[in-house]
């Protein structure tokens, strides 16, 4: 059997393709013999360019004859060959995208027939970068030498001393805690400076008129002045004026290869124009075959008042009105914009109250929610002089977010408080919630006794965070924070969580704590879990100029089936922590993070690095992070996944190496949160899925622009590119 090659690359300004193709029966749908099966809810064929069969291009059949717009995209394999399948009966446009091309004519079609589509070659490399990720671009973004750290502030570098390293620099201004961490950048929306920003100015005129935009404006503007305001504005502008002269990216992607061919992807609109997606969430991740065939339910964090809903089944899209207890709770309306949008002018268009953030579901199908009910002071329990037994160990004044509860039988949402502040939760194999946004707290809510009592402050819980530092194996009194160790006491640090997730095969609570260099958290709770509960920490081995066995700043993080805990980093990589591999004792004076190097293991993103970036491994910015224990992805057990926001990609680690499962259309993809599905155990791989959303604050910057509409993301992965 003839095997298709297809190679393809770029010299400064050339297009090289080398294929090396057997005969091609393009007006069957054939390739050498073998027809491209289709049933009555498919379309396949062949996709052929100006040499023969392109491989590992993206047919994109995109439709808005159904309640919502719904688009179905898959990879053809090394014939050409693809096939698109189960698609819901309508009208189809459906096009050819892939590196080295720019995109086909759109032809309409419809489910049961056969379409060989023709591919257009780019005419140059400035045509075909159009199509890149965003990645490729951003990585043209010249990072401050590292000589150039720590900082001499305004009078000297223009870098704040608080930047002691590049490492700090990325991780403050350039990746996921700066710029990257709100939305993709490098996309054509970013790379390029609108002209209402233009004016007589030059570049860092430029961007100080655009940092402002916007509700968001004032913290963009914040962040630049933490860490040096006129030099970050130097990077920026230099960045986008080489691009305007005409600088194109160093890299070229490679066409998806492999399993990365055997992607099926499906996306649907769902909220509003002026929504922006934090996290989705379609099942319960202890039992992922909750909810099966169910609404997939999303979180507009600061956007919109509402939880957008959307039925796979049915194609429709509704909203949940979301509830806050006290009228006097704040709302993002309050906050006008800093500046004007290009997009949006002077209009506010976040309207939030409860600024629902993430869900956790449990085995009723029940939505649980990190979401506002009330202003930041606590109810009394909480305070000073409560009985409550974690108010008696650590008062609290101040909570931002709480919790919101929907029950899908009765259709009702419910507000519950919470003394501690929420922000992500998962739930343990006790039905408890655990939380982050708690700060100098871990917090909890027990279900089981909420829904036999009703009553939210015995449900709760929280514990200050306390390491055994003199060794005992239990908690004394401690010294606090800004203390020195006391041999004979313990200590309590302030280690607030960002991700958390219980251990699988145990009882402990594990988070990560973001900063420089950052840690993740080991919570053991004791029989009193207030008085009780200790905590071990680990810090994340960073050498300043050393990109290989060191990272910085922790994010997402997730657990899997042997309690190895897997987080994504700032410095461009994926991490691992097992436990079991530490040698030294886990307690007592010396074990206050930097013990236990030895159970790190790193894992650098793929994609090309920032210019002149020594301190991190790769220009990607993912978000978040999850473990596939259940195989719903289709790439087997405990894989980790992690959100490519800068790939326009979901990132799998298979036997080490990454598979990039990209969204070529529309292009700015963006996830927060990933979450997994098992409609149905014995269907194979259509019976199963991992669902993301695209999550930026600028849905706008997305290819389709000012009216794009929130997305929710299906992904599967088939045996191969034809398998229906």
């Amino acid at each position: 059997m003839t095997r298709t090659v297809l190679r393809w690359g770029f010299a400064p300004l050339a297009i090289t393709l080398f294929i090396v193709a057997g005969a091609v029966q393009v007006g069957s749908g054939q390739q050498n013999g073998g027809a491209v099966a289709i049933d009555n809810d498919d379309i396949g064929g062949v996709v052929t360019g100006a040499k023969g069969p392109e491989a590992g291009v993206w047919v994109i059949a995109e439709t808005t004859s159904l309640p919502t717009r719904m688009i179905r995209i898959v990879v053809t394999d090394d014939r050409g060959r693809y096939l698109i399948p189960d698609l819901p009966k309508a009208n189809y446009d459906v096009w050819v995208r892939g590196y080295g091309l720019v995109d086909s004519a759109r032809t309409q079609s419809a489910p049961g027939r056969t379409l060989n589509l023709t591919a257009t070659p780019a005419p140059d490399a400035k045509s075909a970068a159009q199509y890149y990720p965003a990645q490729y671009w951003f990585a043209m973004l010249q990072m401050p030498p590292r000589s150039d750290f720590p900082g001499t502030g305004e009078k000297g570098n223009g870098i704040s001393p608080m930047m002691r390293s590049q490492g700090e620099w990325i991780r403050n201004i350039v990746n996921i805690d700066g710029c990257a961490g709100c939305h993709q950048m490098g996309n054509k929306a970013t790379r390029e400076i609108p002209k209402m920003f233009l004016g007589e100015g030059n570049g860092v005129e430029a961007w100080e008129r655009r940092i402002l935009a916007g509700q968001a404006g004032a913290a963009m503007n914040n962040r630049f002045t933490q860490v040096g305001r006129k030099r970050a504005l130097e990077m920026y502008a230099d960045w986008t004026s080489r691009i305007a002269a005409g600088e194109l990216p160093a890299a070229t992607p490679q066409r998806p290869q492999g399993r990365e061919r055997n992607v099926v992807v499906t996306m649907w609109d769902y909220a509003d124009p002026h929504a922006y997606l934090h996290d989705s969430i379609a099942s319960d991740k202890r039992n992922p075959t909750v909810n099966p065939n169910g609404p997939i339910y999303g979180a507009t964090e600061n956007s919109t008042e509402y939880i957008p809903v959307l039925d796979p089944k049915t194609h429709t899209v509704s909203r949940i009105p979301l509830q806050v207890r006290d009228p006097n709770t704040p709302s993002e309306a309050d906050t006008p914009p800093a500046g004007p949008s290009p997009y949006w002018g002077e209009e506010t268009i976040w309207d939030s109250k409860s600024l629902a953030h993430s869900f956790a579901m449990d085995k009723q199908s029940r939505v649980w929610i990190a979401a506002r009910v009330r202003p930041n002071q606590t109810p009394a329990f909480c305070r000073q002089g409560s009985d409550h037994p974690s108010a008696k160990a650590f008062p609290l004044n101040q909570s931002n977010r709480h919790m919101q509860m929907y029950d899908p039988k009765t259709n009702k949402v419910i507000p519950i408080d919470t003394c501690f502040g929420t922000h992500h939760l998962n739930f343990d194999n006790n039905d408890v919630l655990w939380f982050t946004g708690g700060g100098q707290v871990e917090g909890w809510f027990d279900t089981r006794v909420f829904d036999k009592t009703g009553d939210e402050k015995l449900a709760q819980g929280w514990t200050a965070f306390v390491l055994d530092t003199n060794g005992n194996g239990r908690r004394d009194a401690y010294v606090e924070p800004n203390e020195p160790v006391d041999p004979t006491k313990d200590k309590r640090v302030s280690t607030g969580f960002y991700g958390v997730a219980p251990e699988p095969q145990g009882s402990a609570i594990w988070g990560s704590v973001t900063g420089m260099p950052g840690y993740l958290v080991r919570l053991t709770l004791g029989s009193n879990p207030p008085e009780t509960a200790l905590s071990e920490i680990y810090e994340v081995p960073f050498q300043d100029g050393k990109a290989s066995g060191s990272g910085f700043a922790p994010r997402g993080m997730d657990v899997d089936s042997n309690n190895v805990v897997w987080t994504t980093l700032s410095s461009g990589q994926l991490a691992s922590f097992d436990r079991r591999k530490c040698k030294g004792p886990l307690n007592g004076p010396n074990a206050t993070g930097k013990h236990c190097p030895e159970g790190w293991a790193f894992y650098a993103y793929p994609g090309p690095n920032y210019k002149g970036a020594v301190d991190n491994a790769s220009a990607e910015a993912a978000y978040y992070n999850f473990v596939d224990r259940f195989d719903m992805l289709g790439l087997g057990k405990d894989v980790p996944l992690a959100t490519g926001n800068e790939a326009d990609a979901v990132l799998a680690l298979v036997d080490g190496k990454w598979l990039s499962l990209r969204i070529p259309y529309p292009l700015g993809f963006y996830g927060k949160g990933l979450d997994g599905r098992i409609d149905d155990p014995k269907a194979g791989w259509k019976g199963k899925a991992i669902w993301t959303t695209a999550g930026t604050r600028a849905p706008f910057h997305m290819e389709t622009g000012k009216n794009t509409l929130a997305k929710v993301y299906k992904f599967q992965v088939r045996p191969n590119p034809l398998a229906k």
